[in-house]
């Protein structure tokens, strides 16, 4: 079947100086969609309870020791960075605050973002990527399965609902990490150390880094799948979906982490 020549303004965003425009719009544009076709079908049935518990421990339960392991060491460093200047400056009270403020507001969120990303959201697209171009998509539409019900909504549920767990996961892993090495290393006292987490961090610290997590699991879901859905040319497509995935989910979770800082912390 031939198709409909381009018009003159498409042919212009599709020439070498205005693709980089033509992708951004088109990324910009299947992304939304996206998220507007998930939204409008998630109460839906049929409701594909296995595979929603599947993706749920795969982002949830098994992201949970690289989340601690990661918030416990940049705690730790923080804790490592911040006492002994403290004490220095006869502010060693005020190490409670640093750490906790820090963890709870942008360590604890960003790496759980970024682990997520990293780990789930590159599997999530390379999975999605292989159906697509082995046809098994297609095959699910010829059987009358919707791919946004059983492929998207799923991950999309799950990383809204395991990101903001993981999050607090890292704030208490984080804050553990910065007391052990403030108190047993850098020598700041147990009950200053507490005493400064208690007076300085307040529930809108803690409820703003895991309304961070909230939108980070959005992007990750979202850009998994749409890049895994848009991928074409075999082996060597998966890995470039797989490749994008990560780096555009990470540039937007930073992106995303300075506008919601600014909106939820000053």
């Amino acid at each position: 079947m031939a198709t409909a020549p381009a018009s003159g303004f498409e042919r212009i965003l599709r020439s070498p100086a205005f693709a980089w425009l033509y992708e951004t719009l088109t990324f910009v544009g299947e992304v939304f969609l996206l998220l507007i076709q998930s939204v409008g079908r998630v109460f839906r049935r049929p409701f594909e309870w296995k595979e929603l518990l599947g993706q749920m421990s795969f982002v949830g339960v098994s992201s949970v020791p690289i989340i601690a392991l990661t918030t416990f060491s940049s705690g730790a460093v923080i804790a490592l960075y911040s006492a002994d200047l403290l004490k220095d400056y006869g502010a060693s009270s005020l190490a409670g605050a640093t750490v906790s403020l820090s963890v709870c507001r942008e360590l604890a969120p960003v790496l759980a973002g970024i682990m997520v990303a990293a780990r789930c959201g590159s599997a999530m697209a390379a999975q999605i990527a292989t159906m697509a171009v082995t046809e098994q998509i297609d095959a699910l539409r010829s059987l009358r399965v919707s791919p946004i019900n059983f492929l998207v909504i799923p991950r999309l549920i799950a990383c809204l609902f395991m990101l903001p767990i993981l999050g607090l996961i890292g704030m208490y892993s984080g804050v553990l990490g910065g007391y052990l090495v403030a108190v047993q290393l850098s020598g700041i006292p147990s009950g200053a150390f507490v005493k400064s987490l208690q007076r300085f961090t307040e529930l809108p610290d803690i409820s703003g880094g895991m309304i961070k997590t909230l939108v980070f699991g959005l992007i990750i879901a979202l850009v998994a799948c749409q890049q895994g859905l848009r991928s074409q040319g075999g082996a060597v497509g998966v890995g470039h979906s797989t490749t994008r995935t990560v780096v555009i989910t990470m540039v937007l979770i930073y992106v995303a982490n300075y506008f919601l800082t600014a909106l939820l912390f000053t």
